[in-house]
């Protein structure tokens, strides 16, 4: 990824020149941003709206293999993947804050790249980056991110208050990241075994950028309230669908139905998943990493979706004793299971 270009010790520059360095093209857009980087603390004005804070942390070998994600991809994505938690909330995201910790194998140009990414995120989202912290690591790469954004109190939604009969609605597709995942690790291992063969992604663009590449979906927050629905639940699908159906479910003591057949999975998503021996639909309910949205909507607000090819309605919440279920294309009923990810699991 940078091994061709002349590298430059990060020790040259120093915890405060590597900063200065790093922040020194940043540009400011949001009039809440009084002070951004520069100082012991951003300074931000939100007046009358109410704030949304929300961190998450990738670790080297545990969230990423820097074997198949090139840093620039990864930077992107870091940011991404936070900016969702704020759009999960029905919020605007407006700010982020970014603290690397990396070892002395990363040159200058190394984290350069990495910053690109998170800056080329920042600029497409319209996001002001307005401080964090840098430090040496000996566990490999660390990135942690803090997001912040604003909404009305009234348009903050939250997993706890989805309805008996409301409708479960998801956007996008699901499964790609994961089937490209396995398509990455694949190539990896023949990689290792050979290293002149060239990796073999032909035709896969698609579910390789859902994994190292992911998008938020401000765009579904966009025109759920261009369209006047506001949805009476939501989370962002990180764990897999199972996953956050379920966390609906526990916290608004409800129950669901979900519909195989109904799930959306992209026909690349499903061959790559049957050429690997692996069940599209569990591909789509335990994969993970997708950062779709996942919300309920009032029934009365269904003529207002139902033409948008990019909303699916998969299922509808049901009474608490009713349980969570999965009705299969053959119409078994199954109880609902999240099979994803873990973050302590060994």
């Amino acid at each position: 990824m940078f091994d061709n270009k002349e590298k430059t010790e990060i020790a040259r520059l120093g915890e405060f020149g590597l900063i200065d360095h790093l922040t020194k093209n940043i540009k400011l857009t949001h009039a809440s941003t009084i002070k951004g980087a520069g100082d012991d603390a951003a300074v931000l004005d939100f007046k009358d709206k109410k704030i949304l804070v929300s961190t998450d942390m990738l670790l080297e070998g545990i969230h990423f293999d820097l074997a198949y994600c090139p840093l620039k991809h990864l930077g992107y994505k870091a940011i991404q993947v936070n900016l969702s938690d704020i759009y999960a909330m029905n919020g605007t995201a407006t700010q982020v804050t970014v603290s690397l910790g990396f070892s002395s194998k990363f040159p200058l140009e190394a984290v350069e790249e990495l910053y690109d990414g998170m800056l080329l995120a920042c600029e497409k989202y319209k996001i002001d980056l307005i401080g964090g912290d840098t430090t040496s690591s000996k566990q490999g790469l660390v990135i942690s991110i803090t997001s912040i954004g604003y909404a009305d109190e009234k348009d903050i939604v939250y997993r706890d208050t989805a309805q008996e009969g409301d409708l479960l609605c998801v956007s996008g597709d699901l499964g790609g990241a994961y089937t490209g995942l396995q398509l990455l690790e694949r190539e990896k291992l023949v990689y290792l075994e050979n290293p002149n063969v060239q990796p073999d992604l032909e035709g896969k663009d698609y579910i390789i950028e859902r994994q190292l590449k992911p998008e938020a979906r401000w765009d579904i927050v966009e025109l759920l309230r261009d369209i006047n629905v506001v949805p009476t639940s939501m989370i962002d699908v990180s764990d897999g669908l199972a996953s956050e159906v379920l966390h609906i479910c526990k916290k608004s003591n409800k129950g669901c139905n979900v519909y195989e057949e109904k799930i959306p999975i992209d026909p690349m998503t499903y061959d790559t998943a049957r050429e690997f021996n692996l069940d599209p639909t569990v591909c789509a309910l335990s994969g993970g990493e997708d950062y779709e949205l996942l919300f309920t909507i009032k029934q009365a607000d269904y003529d207002k979706i139902k033409f948008n090819t990019d909303i699916s309605v998969i299922g509808h919440i049901t009474e608490a004793s009713a349980g969570c279920n999965l009705i299969t294309k053959s119409g078994n009923v199954h109880e609902l299971k999240a099979q994803g990810w873990n973050a302590f699991k060994e």
